[in-house]
């Protein structure tokens, strides 16, 4: 997925908000076409497995999640799932979810390739145990969905890794980051090490997903676990300085309210208000 995909997002914060006077048959009607969008299609399996039980949650997630939330402008369907299987993955407790989410971005023109990059993304964020599980859900799903792109890429990892990582590491974050790794000289050396070496050199030097995608899954990802604000912070700045706009993060924090909660949304919006300070 490139960042040139993200042709409906501009370089403001002020989206409209639907008004309150649209009726709910209006926003639920809005829903059920998004929803389609990601079943490729089908929508009633994913209502009707609720709808005995809890009707009104299955109005709230078409007429809400997708109505409100989903169709909303500044995120390209794409980049809305892409962040979506990235917290999910780094939640590791929704594996269906996930593995509708996985389908969806497929549906929506995500290829096999960037779905498995981003899964190896989820190994620096939420480890390897939900990255591995991630991709045991992506197994799945591809097995169900035949497609012509081949996932498996094994790049070398030859020549100076540090060296490599570094130079990423300040392509990325800038001199900021080259201070995270400094300030653990003093009692974990070799963790600074690791990261500039896995992190930058191993990971985000990878084809397959390029550096804006890269940061909207860290902040997806960031936000959804709810327990790296300061890394939060980094990544929206990061996000920003590859070429990333100030609507993309706002939208893809309040995507997050309806797969992480809106305390974790909330939270990441007010990091985003300190980043966003810094460069008016």
């Amino acid at each position: 997925m490139t960042h040139a995909d993200s042709t409906a997002s501009t370089d403001s914060t002020a989206n409209p908000v639907p008004t309150t006077s649209e009726t709910e048959e209006a926003r639920y009607a809005r829903g059920l076409a998004a929803l389609r969008q990601v079943t490729g299609g089908e929508s009633s399996a994913i209502l009707d497995a609720i709808s005995d039980i809890a009707p009104d949650l299955a109005r709230f997630t078409v007429a809400f999640g997708y109505g409100d939330i989903w169709s909303r402008p500044g995120l390209t369907p794409r980049q809305r799932q892409i962040a979506t299987v990235a917290a999910l993955a780094a939640l590791g407790n929704a594996a269906p979810q996930l593995r509708f989410h996985i389908a969806g971005a497929l549906n929506v023109g995500c290829t096999r390739r960037e779905i498995v990059e981003t899964f190896i993304h989820t190994s620096v964020y939420a480890g390897f145990p939900a990255a591995l599980n991630a991709l045991a859900a992506a197994r799945e799903v591809f097995a169900a969905h035949p497609a012509d792109d081949d996932p498996v890429v094994k790049e070398a990892v030859d020549g100076d890794r540090y060296q490599r990582g570094l130079d990423a590491l300040r392509a990325v974050d800038g001199p900021e980051g080259v201070h995270v790794v400094a300030s653990l000289d003093d009692i974990a050396p070799d963790l600074g090490r690791y990261l500039v070496e896995y992190v930058f050199g191993d990971v985000y030097t990878r084809t397959g997903l390029d550096l804006p995608t890269r940061e909207l899954a860290s902040i997806a990802m960031c936000t959804a676990l709810g327990t790296a604000a300061p890394q939060l912070r980094v990544h929206i700045r990061a996000f920003l300085n590859v070429g990333g706009t100030r609507t993309e993060v706002v939208e893809t924090l309040t995507q997050m309210a309806g797969y992480a909660g809106f305390p974790a949304a909330l939270n990441g919006l007010t990091a985003a208000r300190e980043i966003f300070a810094e460069t008016p």
